[in-house]
Order: C-alpha cells, then sequence, then structure tokens
C-alpha cells in the first residue's frame, strides 16, 4: 500500500496544555456507571471529578431517550422484587419527589420488570444527586486522548468551549460507554460481535397526545403492538416498512405520553452501525429519523388512541447499545448470565436477561434457573489490562457480546459504577487497582446499600 499523501494526512504542532485541575478521581462519563462512580467515590473521601460531553447527566437513559430503568428488578423464588441498590436508590426517591418517576411495568409473562421516568425529571435528579455529595462536574467536554508515564495515566486531555486541556489524577474510571480512555491508554479491546456487526442501535422518540384509555386497551398489553403490526402486514402488504420485529411501545408517567422503541439503524453494508466510526455515525442520525417518521405514519393510521398524536421528542443521539468492550481481567460471558453464575468477587447482581438486537428483531434468553433469575458480577469485569490506574465500568466493562446484552442495562451498570467508584477511594495513591482489596471493598459496597450475596 502506498504511503499517503499530503492530502490524506496533516501534521498538528505540538502544543502545551493548560491544567484544569487535579484531583483524586476523574469519571468519564455521566451515565449511570458515571453517576454511581463519581458519588461514590466522593462519599468515601476522594476528590472527584466527573467529566460530561453533554450538558446533563443521564447518558443513553436522557440523551438516548431511553425513559427506563432495566434491570433493577430480578425474579426469586419466582417473585419479582428489586435487586439492584445502594446509589440507585438516592437517584430514584430525587426523580421521585420531581414527580417524574413511574410505576414499575411488568413484561414478557412477568419475567422483566422496568421503572419508566420523565427525562427531565432524570436530568434534575441527576445534578441534585451529584451537588449534593460534592462531585465536581465538567459538562461540555469530550475525552480526546491520554498522557501516559508508563503503565499509569497521568492526565487526562479533553476538548472544551476553552480549547484543549488537561486534567490530572491519580486514578481513573473508564464510563464513556465506547471505552474511550481505555482506547486511548492501549488497553486491548473488542469491537461489537467480532464479525463487523454489534448489537443494534435504535433512536428513541416519544409521542403525546394519546388517548391513553382507548390505548392501552388496543395495546396495553406488552406484545399487542406487535400483533397489530403483524395483522396490518398481512391485510396491507406493503403499506408499512417496519424496521424490526418486537416493537416497544408504552406510557409514560402521563399516560398521554409514550415512549418508542422500534428502529434499527444499519450501515450501507446492512450490518449495524458502528457508533465509533464517525460517518456511520452521523449517516445513522438521519437514518433514525427517517424511521421514525415511517413508524409514526403507521400510529397515526392504524393503531386506536394515536389518530390525534403528535411526536413530542426525539432523542438527541441515536441509542447505542454496544461499541468496544475491555479485555479485562474477567469476561462475563453469555453462560454467566444464563447459569446465573456466582462469583467470589462479586460486587453486585445483574438481573435483565440477555438481549440481543439482531438485524430485525430482538431475541431474548432468560436464566434456566427461575428460582434466582440473576447473576453476579465480578470484580474483575472492571480492571483493564496493562494500565495500572485505570477501571472500566458501565457496557464497555470486560463482557462477551452475548453477556454485553444483558449487563449493559442501567442496573448493572449502576452496580458496576458504585463498585469503580468505592474502590478508587479506596484504593491507596499511586496503588494498582489489580492489588485492590475485595473483601475490604464487598465490605464498604454493603455499608452503603449494595446488595448481594458472598
Amino acid at each position: 500500500m502506498a504511503a499517503p499523501s499530503s492530502m490524506d494526512t496533516i501534521t498538528e504542532p505540538a502544543r502545551t496544555l493548560p491544567v484544569y485541575g487535579e484531583f483524586d478521581v476523574v469519571v468519564v462519563g455521566g451515565g449511570p456507571a458515571g453517576l454511581a462512580a463519581s458519588v461514590s467515590a466522593v462519599r468515601r473521601g476522594a476528590r472527584t471529578l466527573l467529566v460530561e460531553r453533554y450538558g446533563f447527566l443521564g447518558g443513553m437513559g436522557t440523551a438516548g431517550g431511553v425513559t427506563n430503568f432495566a434491570g433493577l428488578y430480578g425474579r426469586r423464588n419466582g417473585e419479582m422484587r428489586q435487586v439492584v441498590h445502594g446509589v440507585v436508590d438516592d437517584l430514584l426517591d430525587r426523580i421521585d419527589a420531581l414527580g417524574g418517576l413511574n410505576d414499575p411495568q411488568d413484561g414478557m409473562q412477568g419475567r422483566i420488570r422496568v421503572r419508566s421516568y420523565d427525562v427531565s425529571a432524570y436530568k434534575c435528579a441527576a445534578d441534585q444527586l451529584l451537588l449534593a455529595s460534592g462531585v465536581q462536574m465538567l459538562f461540555h467536554a469530550w475525552a480526546a486522548a491520554v498522557v501516559m508515564e508508563g503503565p499509569r495515566i497521568a492526565a487526562l486531555v479533553v476538548e472544551t468551549k476553552s480549547g484543549r486541556q488537561a486534567i490530572r489524577a491519580d486514578k481513573f474510571i473508564d464510563c464513556s460507554g465506547d471505552a474511550d480512555v481505555a482506547h486511548f491508554a492501549g488497553v486491548p479491546f473488542e469491537l461489537g460481535d467480532g464479525h463487523g456487526s454489534a448489537l443494534f442501535p435504535t433512536t428513541m422518540f416519544r409521542v403525546g397526545h394519546v388517548e391513553a384509555a382507548r390505548a392501552m386497551a388496543a395495546v396495553g398489553e406488552f406484545s399487542a403492538i406487535n400483533k397489530l403490526m403483524d395483522e396490518t402486514q398481512a391485510q396491507h402488504p406493503g403499506r408499512y416498512n417496519f424496521p424490526r420485529k418486537g416493537a416497544i411501545v408504552r406510557p409514560q408517567k402521563n399516560p398521554s405520553e409514550w415512549r418508542v422503541n422500534v428502529t434499527q439503524i444499519r450501515n450501507t453494508q446492512g450490518q449495524a452501525m458502528d457508533a465509533t466510526d464517525a460517518r456511520q455515525l452521523s449517516e445513522g442520525e438521519q437514518e433514525g429519523r427517517r424511521q421514525i417518521g415511517e413508524y409514526f405514519r403507521f400510529l397515526k393510521n392504524e393503531v386506536p388512541g394515536f389518530e390525534q398524536a403528535a411526536i413530542v421528542d426525539i432523542a438527541a443521539q441515536v441509542g447505542i447499545r454496544e461499541t468496544r468492550r475491555i479485555c479485562g481481567a474477567y469476561s462475563l460471558s453469555g453462560e454467566d448470565i444464563l447459569s446465573s453464575a456466582r462469583f467470589e468477587d462479586v460486587i453486585g447482581i445483574n438481573a435483565w436477561p440477555m438481549e440481543m438486537h439482531v438485524d430485525g428483531e430482538i431475541v431474548w434468553r432468560f436464566p434456566r434457573d427461575d428460582a434466582r433469575a440473576f447473576n453476579d458480577l465480578p470484580w474483575r469485569m472492571l480492571v483493564a489490562k496493562e494500565v495500572d490506574n485505570l477501571l472500566v465500568a458501565g457496557r464497555c466493562a470486560s463482557m462477551s457480546h452475548e453477556g454485553q446484552s444483558a449487563a449493559r442495562a442501567s442496573g448493572g451498570c449502576f452496580v458496576m459504577g458504585q463498585a469503580a467508584g468505592t474502590a478508587a477511594a479506596l484504593l491507596d495513591a499511586g496503588a494498582a487497582f489489580s492489588a485492590t482489596d475485595v473483601d475490604r471493598l464487598q465490605q464498604c459496597l454493603k455499608q452503603d446499600g449494595a446488595c448481594f450475596e458472598r
């Protein structure tokens, strides 16, 4: 292959960066993992900065328009109960106090339970939680690079409206969703399913002015919307082009407003859009909105109660389910989900089943043991290889493609984030995370409300 011409690359001149600040712990990403990590770290005495690319917190739950917490509840001996506790309880209480938390909603014949919320209430509650805890926040800042000193990250480089800056810290936690910091630091990773695709992304949207009683009668049952889609296609072939099977159309706190999860974003090769590719991400945003317009036409024309409906919100960005996953000290597998795996180094519980967004549909796989329909999450899945002072929490932690389809849900991300932040505060300055006292970590997590069995 020929060497790149001057038209293909440019050389950026070296420059000296101002230091934004020095901290004990820097957390990148303000989704469930980052929220829990930063709050846990500061509550255990660490000077903590949370870096967030948007001007608000919540990750895919706000920017991606997900509008519900999944994986907080699991089945034990046939009874559904909340099994993820800790920082998330404080957040739920604050959302509820703002009038933005819905009652639990069951689906899949009672095998899953979610809590939907108002997006604005979530944003405000997250601000309240971090400010009350003493977390410092830097919004509108994008992780761009790291400065390494041997096997340690010495500084994080961020792009801001004040220009490119550096942030020094003793410990870093990557909750970016895409493992951006880990990638910059040279941590090995896997991308998607390893065959050029991944769990397919979705652009979420919300519909208002719904006649609630008629809509609930028509599609209140979890699977009813999909039966109606099948009937419509049988009666009117070609009238609508549905992005995928397995639509999720559910009411919000206000029953006249419904959330819609149905789009599926492909690239030009027909595989899942790669959200680490700038061109694909840009094209995918447009494709998601095109699909929304097409599906909304079906809702208005064919679904009772939606005749006078209007789109009230399209998510700020396409909802990403999977990109990079680090190769850590342990990789959570699909079999771990199905076998309700237990680990000695447990840090909390994943209660969400395998939810595989494959081409054209969603494939669900549930734990085989209904008496314990959830699995442990091990500490080792957060520990990055080759970088001493970095933990990775959230959907980019160390998991297989199949394992990540379950533990990427918000419940598991809250668990991983709380464990990462607590561990970062407990670890002595200059030490490596591989030296973490797991027994002490587990004791502290229990003291702080986390739920798991040893």
